[in-house]
C-alpha cells in the first residue's frame, strides 16, 4: 500500500509541474503576443518615419556633395554584392580566392573612391559620414589591427625578454585605458607628435585610434589559439626539418587563427559598434547623422523613430558579419580545408 501510495503521489506531483511549466508557459506567450501585436501597431500605424524617408541620402552617405554621391554608392554596392558572393559562392578553390582578393581590394578602392585620387576630385573628410564612414572605419581598423595583433600575440609567446614584455606591456596597458581616451588621444595628440608639414585628417586619426585599440584585444584572441595547439604538432613538424618560421607559418598559425575566429568575429561587432563614440569628436557617422537630424525642429520629438532605425541598421550590418564568419568557419573547418603535405 505504501508503494502503490508514494507512486501516486510521484505521479501527482509530475503532473503538478507539469501543469505548472504549461500554465506559465501559456503566460508568455499570450505576453509575448500582446506585445508584438502592440509593437507592429505602433510601427505600422502610429510611428511617423519622416524622419528616415526623408533622409535616407543622410544615413547612407552623409553631407557627401551630390553631384560625387556615386562614388560611395558604388562602394556600397561593391560591398554588399561581395558579401552575397561570400555567403552564397561556389565551393570551388578559384572562386573562393577571388572573393578573398575581392575583399582585399575592398579597402584601397572605399578610401580611393571617398577621398579622391587616380583622376578623382578629391573629397575633404567634413563630408563624410553615414553608413559609408561606419563600414570604411570597421573595416580599415579590423584589417590593419589583425596583422598587429598577430605580430603582438607572437611577440608575447616569444623566448626573448626585449621582445615578450614590450609586447606584454602594450596590451595591458591598452586593455587599461578606455575606448574614449584613446579616441580623443588620436583626435588632439597625434597631430602633436608629427611634424608641422605631416596633417593626418580626421578619418585617418580614428582609423589610427582603433587600429591600437583593437590590435590589444585581437592580440589576446589569437593568443588563446596559439596556446590551444599541442606542443607535439610543432615538435612533429620540426622532426621533419621544418624550421621555426615555417612551423608557425603552416601548422600553428592557420589552427591559431581559425580556433580564434569567433572571438575575432565578436572583436569586429564590437568595433563596428564602437565607430558611434567618433560622434562625440565630430565625425558623422549613424549616431551623428541621427542626432543632427534630430536637432531639426522639423524632427523633434522623433526620437524612438529614429534611434530604432539606426538600431536596425546597426543590428542589419552585425547580422551579416555573424554570417560572414560563420561562413569563413565552415570554409577553414579540418574537414574542408586544405591538407598540408610535409
Amino acid at each position: 500500500m505504501r508503494k502503490i501510495f508514494k507512486q501516486k503521489r510521484i505521479k501527482t506531483g509530475h503532473f503538478l509541474d507539469g501543469g505548472i511549466e504549461s500554465v506559465i508557459n501559456i503566460f508568455l506567450v499570450l505576453i509575448i503576443i500582446v506585445c508584438s501585436f502592440k509593437a507592429f501597431n505602433w510601427i505600422l500605424f502610429v510611428a511617423d518615419w519622416t524622419v528616415v524617408t526623408k533622409n535616407l541620402h543622410l544615413y547612407a552617405l552623409g553631407s557627401y556633395p551630390r553631384e560625387y554621391q556615386w562614388r560611395p554608392l558604388t562602394w556600397l554596392l561593391l560591398l554588399f554584392s561581395t558579401i552575397l558572393l561570400t555567403l552564397f559562392k561556389n565551393k570551388s578553390k578559384l572562386v573562393r580566392r577571388f572573393i578573398y582578393c575581392i575583399w582585399i581590394i575592398l579597402i584601397p578602392a572605399g578610401i580611393i573612391l571617398h577621398s579622391g585620387g587616380i583622376g578623382l576630385a578629391p573629397v575633404q573628410t567634413r563630408y563624410w559620414g553615414g553608413l559609408s564612414l561606419t563600414i570604411l572605419l570597421t573595416i580599415c581598423s579590423a584589417a590593419f589591427a589583425l596583422p598587429i595583433g598577430i605580430l603582438l600575440a607572437l611577440g608575447r609567446q616569444s623566448d626573448m625578454f626585449l621582445v615578450r614584455n614590450p609586447c606584454k606591456l602594450y596590451v595591458e596597458l591598452v586593455r587599461a585605458i578606455p575606448l574614449i581616451a584613446v579616441l580623443f588621444f588620436g583626435q588632439l595628440l597625434i597631430p602633436l607628435f608629427l611634424p608641422v608639414d605631416i596633417e593626418l585628417n580626421r578619418v585617418l586619426r580614428a582609423i589610427i585610434a582603433f587600429t591600437l585599440f583593437s590590435a590589444a584585444y585581437v592580440a589576446e584572441d589569437i593568443r588563446s589559439g596559439l596556446q590551444s595547439i599541442p606542443k607535439t604538432q610543432k615538435e612533429a613538424a620540426q622532426a621533419l626539418g621544418l624550421s621555426n618560421i615555417h612551423v608557425m607559418q603552416f601548422i600553428v598559425l592557420p589552427q591559431a587563427l581559425r580556433i580564434a575566429l569567433p572571438a575575432l568575429t565578436n572583436q569586429a561587432i564590437g568595433l563596428l559598434q564602437n565607430t558611434s563614440l567618433m560622434a562625440i569628436l565630430g565625425l558623422v557617422e549613424l549616431l551623428g547623422i541621427t542626432r543632427s537630424l534630430l536637432a531639426n525642429p522639423e524632427f523633434i520629438g522623433r526620437y524612438l523613430e529614429a534611434y530604432i532605425w539606426i538600431g536596425f541598421v546597426y543590428w542589419f550590418t552585425c547580422t551579416a558579419m555573424a554570417l560572414i564568419s560563420n561562413r569563413l568557419e565552415k570554409d577553414l573547418s579540418p574537414d574542408k580545408s586544405d591538407r598540408i603535405n610535409l
